[in-house]
Order: C-alpha cells, then sequence, then structure tokens
C-alpha cells in the first residue's frame, strides 16, 4: 500500500464520528444465528471491538453475560452511550486496547477488522483473551444478486472507490487456531430514508465534497423512488478461531 493509499485509508477510518446519527439510523443489526456461530455460549466476558453505535453490542448481550465496547471514534462513543447507557464504552483501538491482559472470553470486531494493523493488533487480541478465548470477525454486506442492490451498488462506485475489500482473516498468525468460516443471508426490513441513512454513513461517502455527495445520494433516492423497496437484502459473513492455550 502507498502512502497516498495509507493516509485515505485512515481518512476515511476516522471518518465515522461525523455522521453517528445516520450510522445509527442506517446500518443493519446482526441476525441472531451469526452472534450465536460467533460467540460461545458460556463466554461470560466479550468485548466488541469498534462498537460504532452499539449494533453488535445489542446482540451481544445475555443474561450474565459483560459486554464492554470500545470505539475510538468519540462521536460514535457520544452517540453509543446515548442508546447504550448501561453497557460500558471505552476510548480504544485495535491496536491499543484498553483492557487487562487474560480479561474476556471473547473479542468480537463487526465491519472495522480491515480498518486495524493486523501486526499490532493480533498481539493485543490475544493479550486481552483468556486461554482458549475467540476471536470473532464480521461484517454485513448488501446482496448484490438481487438486482436493484447491484444498481445500487453501481451507483456507489460511479463516485467512490469502496475501502479496501482485504479483510485480513488470513494473517491471525500461529497464536490462533484455523479460521473458520460461515455465511448467513437474511433480510433487514428498511424504509428509503434509513436506506440513504446507510449509504450515507459509509466512509467513503462521508469523506466525498459535499456537492458529489448529494449527487450520489440524489441518483440513490432517485432508485429508491422507482423501487419502493421495504426491506435490504444482506449477507453477514463470520469468520472465527480460537487463541491457542497457553
Amino acid at each position: 500500500m502507498t502512502t497516498a493509499e495509507e493516509q485515505e485509508k485512515h481518512r476515511q477510518a476516522h471518518s465515522f464520528g461525523a455522521a453517528a446519527d445516520a450510522y445509527e439510523r442506517g446500518r443493519p443489526p446482526y441476525p441472531p444465528e451469526a452472534v450465536a456461530w460467533l460467540v460461545p455460549e458460556h463466554a461470560r466476558t466479550v468485548v466488541d471491538l469498534g462498537a460504532g453505535t452499539g449494533k453488535l453490542t445489542r446482540a451481544l448481550r445475555a443474561p450474565g453475560r459483560e459486554v464492554v465496547a470500545v470505539e475510538p471514534s468519540a462521536g460514535m462513543r457520544e452517540r453509543f452511550s446515548h442508546v447504550l447507557p448501561e453497557v460500558r464504552v471505552l476510548e480504544g483501538t485495535g491496536e491499543s486496547l484498553p483492557l487487562p491482559d487474560s480479561s474476556a472470553d471473547a473479542l468480537v470486531c463487526a465491519q472495522a477488522w480491515h480498518w486495524v494493523n493486523p501486526e499490532r493488533a493480533v498481539p493485543e487480541a490475544a493479550r486481552v483473551l483468556r486461554s482458549g478465548g475467540r476471536l470473532g470477525l464480521v461484517w454485513n454486506f448488501r446482496d448484490l444478486s438481487v438486482p436493484w442492490v447491484a444498481e445500487l451498488d453501481g451507483i456507489l462506485r460511479d463516485y467512490a472507490a469502496a475501502p479496501t475489500e482485504d479483510r485480513q482473516v488470513d494473517r491471525l498468525g500461529e497464536r490462533f487456531g484455523p479460521v473458520e468460516r460461515q455465511r448467513f443471508r437474511w433480510h433487514h426490513p428498511m424504509t428509503a430514508g434509513e436506506v440513504v441513512d446507510m449509504i450515507a454513513s459509509r466512509s467513503y461517502v462521508i469523506t466525498l465534497e459535499p456537492a458529489t455527495r448529494e449527487g450520489l445520494l440524489g441518483r440513490v433516492r432517485a432508485l429508491l423512488d422507482a423501487e419502493r423497496p421495504a426491506e435490504m437484502p444482506y449477507v453477514t459473513e463470520c469468520y472465527r478461531a480460537g487463541l491457542r492455550v497457553r
């Protein structure tokens, strides 16, 4: 990756705070079956890395389980605290987790592992997890097999390149055991306004020039007016790996 590409990645990674409200309104949750696959039932302390406004955090909560959120953006943490005031949210990154050694049974990262530096984030995850703990990585993707969703994706690509598609799941190294993968297809009810908010909360849209961004969103609204969808089809892609017993 060139210096220019690294700078653009950094700019996009730190853009979300400016769109925290749109993120909360437009981003989808995560299907319960995906969360059950990612997190062991016996896990009592679970870290939600890159928690954003708490989309995954809500699904991670369970009786007898403590969920600790870690989020680098002040804007996102503020919105998180408004939505989930009972959950502890800490400032931190994948490369610098504000948690003690061997303090968590599971660490889950949703929509964010592609932003981290794995050379630093993998040892940090291993440090925080208890022996035999689990790392879970998850992404929601719009289902492009649906024609109008593919058309929506084409509009986005006319204006901005998506962030790197490298999910970095092949860089967990020897600290973790084999990486398992699972996919879940589902539909999330959404209004046209929520779809626009979802698009507006993407990092590569947030960082566009205002006039360009409004042009993109105008085309998105026109497509939605024509299609009138009531839901968004998603594919949730999950990865999990256990920390090797120390």
